[in-house]
C-alpha cells in the first residue's frame, strides 16, 4: 500500500505542476528522490541534453557532490549517454562486468568507488524524439522487475512533460527555449549552491539544504529565488545557515 500512496502522491505534484508558478528544477528534484522511493533503488537523476547534445544533471536524488559528479561523468560515456544515444532503455547494466568497464573505464570505476554495482537508463522522450535520459544506480545486483522497468519509464515520461509543460508548446522554438531555460535554471542553482557555501563556509550540500528548506517555508520558486541571490537583490542573511552535516 505503501507504493501505491506515494504514486498518488506523485500524481498529485505532477497536477501541481501545470500551475503558472511552477518550479522546474525543484520538481524534478523532488520526483528524483520519489523514484527512488518507488524503485528501491540507491540514486536516481535526470539529464537533459543541452543544444549541442551533451547531457547535462539536472535534478538528482541526492545533492551530494560524489553522485553530482558521477553523473557529470556521464557527459562522454555511461549509460545514461547509450539511452540519449540510442533512444532506448539500457537495463539491468552489471557495472561489475569486465566487459562494461573496457566499455566505460572512467565511469565504471567511478560508480563502483560510489558503491554503484547495478545502473539502469530510461530515455526522456517527446514526440518520437529523445531529450535526456533518467539514470537509476542500486548497491546491490538484483536486477528492477518487468514492472518496476514500466513504472521506471512512466517516471521519466512525467519528467519529460515536467520539462516541457506540453500545454505552451505550440511551436518548436517554444520547445527548445522550454529545454534552454530548464538547463539555465541548473546552472544558476549551482552558482548559489557554491557562493553560499563559500559565504557560510560549508559544504555545498549543507548550502542546498538550507537553500531549499527556505525556499519551500517561505513560498518561493527555488529557481527564483537562487536567480535573485545571483542579481544581488535577495539578502542571503534572511537563509537560516546550516550547520556543517545538518540535512533537512
Amino acid at each position: 500500500m505503501i507504493r501505491e500512496q506515494r504514486l498518488t502522491e506523485v500524481l498529485v505534484e505532477v497536477a501541481d505542476s501545470l500551475t503558472d508558478d511552477f518550479d522546474v528544477i525543484d520538481f524534478l528534484q523532488q520526483l528524483s528522490v520519489r523514484c527512488m522511493e518507488l524503485l528501491n533503488v540507491a540514486a536516481v537523476g535526470i539529464m537533459l541534453a543541452d543544444s549541442d547534445n551533451t547531457l547535462q544533471t539536472i535534478a538528482a536524488s541526492d545533492e551530494h557532490t560524489r553522485l553530482l559528479e558521477l553523473f557529470a561523468q556521464q557527459h562522454a560515456q555511461g549509460p545514461c549517454v547509450d539511452c540519449y544515444n540510442s533512444g532506448t532503455a539500457r537495463i539491468n547494466i552489471n557495472l561489475t562486468d569486465w566487459t562494461v568497464a573496457a566499455k566505460w573505464p572512467q565511469f565504471a570505476v567511478q560508480a563502483q568507488d560510489t558503491g554503484f554495482v547495478t545502473a539502469n537508463a530510461l530515455p526522456l522522450r517527446l514526440r518520437g524524439r529523445t531529450i535526456g535520459s533518467m539514470g537509476l544506480f542500486q548497491t546491490d545486483p538484483e536486477p528492477l522487475t518487468a514492472s518496476d522497468l514500466t513504472l521506471a519509464q512512466a517516471l521519466a515520461d512525467v519528467a519529460t512533460i515536467a520539462i516541457l509543460q506540453q500545454r505552451t508548446l505550440a511551436h518548436s522554438e517554444l520547445e527548445r527555449g522550454q529545454l534552454q531555460y530548464a538547463l539555465t535554471s541548473r546552472i544558476v542553482l549551482e552558482q548559489v549552491k557554491g557562493i553560499l557555501a563559500e559565504r557560510w563556509n560549508t559544504s555545498v550540500d549543507d548550502a542546498f539544504n538550507a537553500l531549499r528548506t527556505y525556499a519551500r517555508s517561505h513560498s518561493y520558486q527555488l529557481t527564483s529565488l537562487a536567480r535573485e541571490i545571483v542579481d544581488g537583490t535577495f539578502d542571503t542573511n534572511q537563509i537560516p545557515r546550516a550547520a556543517n552535516g545538518e540535512r533537512k
